[in-house]
């Protein structure tokens, strides 16, 4: 049975920094694309950063230059460092891994997510 299991969100002020974690537990971690995802409230879900199994990554261009995905196979986590936080980046942010192994980060489907953290940038 596979668990993904997100931690480190929370409040704070524009211009302010967070580092979310994904630990996942339950197949190969190193095989699979990781991906971070958001949902505000009325707000489709976007993918935010993406990682592949071999370690290229991917970001939206609302985010690029300020979060950075990283991944630990050892620990089998995925991190997001989000600086310089804006408003608009207030969301419930969830983790997921990829279906298929050593599938594509951005464009591949994602399974097994967890239950999300919210995320609050106050201006």
């Amino acid at each position: 049975q596979v668990h993904v299991v997100e931690s480190g969100g929370g409040l704070v002020q524009a211009g302010g920094s967070l580092r979310l974690s994904c630990a996942t537990s339950g197949r190969t971690f190193i095989n699979y694309a990781m991906g971070w995802f958001r949902q505000a409230p009325g707000k489709e879900r976007e993918l935010v950063a993406a990682i592949s199994s071999g370690g290229d990554t991917y970001y939206a261009a609302s985010v690029k230059g300020r979060f950075t995905i990283s991944r630990d196979n050892v620990k089998n986590t995925v991190y997001l460092q989000m600086n310089s936080l804006k408003p608009e980046d207030t969301a419930v942010y969830y983790c997921a891994t990829g279906q298929q192994p050593f599938g594509d980060a951005r464009r591949g489907r994602y399974t097994y997510w967890g239950q999300g953290t919210q995320v609050t940038v106050s201006s």
